[in-house]
């Protein structure tokens, strides 16, 4: 048994091991995604979050002696991305079988007003050295909004749906660091724009009704910490703390 084998047969039921198997193999996984759709692709299309739950799937059903892994794992890859994009009536001339400041930021001072939040985190920004903080700030909001609008809500609505009481900021917090620490969990969520409440719940310990309304909350928070925004995540610091 080679090295790969071994360490695809520990991803089985080794979720860290599972990610790093995948982080090794993701230009690999984007490439193979690539050929498929004859288009470039990236960590934030779609098609991403399809190969990485094939990856999984491939993961789960091999067998040792059975064949070459990534031989599996590039067919079940191409399957589902070509399931995919014929559901979603695109490409089909293409295809082939083939190769701690939300609560600051958005308190009721703002009543949740976007210019009056905007503001305010610009000027919080504002006087960074060497960066134009304030016009970064208002980038990082602007980008995080357009992100948001793909799972049905706002940046803005996020004043409601922050955590009140310290309590459940924990909970919270502790549902955020499972999401982002599982590839699957994140990919999941950002194919099917929901939050996987029912694994959340299972793999974090926090209960669904925390989950459930603090949904939009949890999202953006995970957004933020697992994408490139440097001014909003240092609103969510707490969320590293275990």
């Amino acid at each position: 048994m080679n090295e790969l084998e071994q360490n695809v047969l520990a991803a089985k039921t080794d979720e860290s091991r599972f990610n790093e198997l995948a982080e090794s193999h993701k230009a690999w996984m984007l490439r193979v995604a690539s050929e498929t759709t004859h288009r470039y692709v990236t960590d934030s299309d779609d098609e991403w979050s399809i190969a990485l739950m094939a990856f999984s799937e491939a993961v789960q059903s091999y067998e040792e002696g059975k064949g070459s892994f990534l031989g599996l794992a590039a067919m079940v890859i191409r399957r589902r991305i070509v399931d995919y994009l014929r559901t979603e009536g695109r490409h089909a001339d293409e295809l082939s079988v083939a190769p701690a400041a939300f609560e600051d930021a958005l308190d009721e001072e703002t009543g949740g007003d976007d210019l009056q939040v905007q503001k305010r985190m610009a000027e919080e920004a504002d006087g960074a050295p060497g960066t134009d903080a304030a016009s970064l700030a208002r980038e990082e909001i602007s980008e995080m909004q357009s992100i948001l609008q793909r799972y049905g809500f706002s940046f803005f609505d996020l004043a409601d749906a922050s955590p009140k009481t310290e309590k459940t900021k924990k909970s919270c917090g502790q549902a955020v660091r499972t999401l982002i620490a599982s590839v699957i969990l994140m990919a999941q969520m950002r194919l099917k724009r929901l939050l996987p409440i029912k694994e959340l719940s299972e793999e974090s310990g926090v209960v669904r009704k925390i989950l459930e309304r603090h949904r939009k909350y949890i999202i953006a928070a995970a957004e933020i910490l697992d994408g490139d925004f440097p001014i909003l995540a240092g609103y969510l610091s707490f969320v590293r703390k275990a």
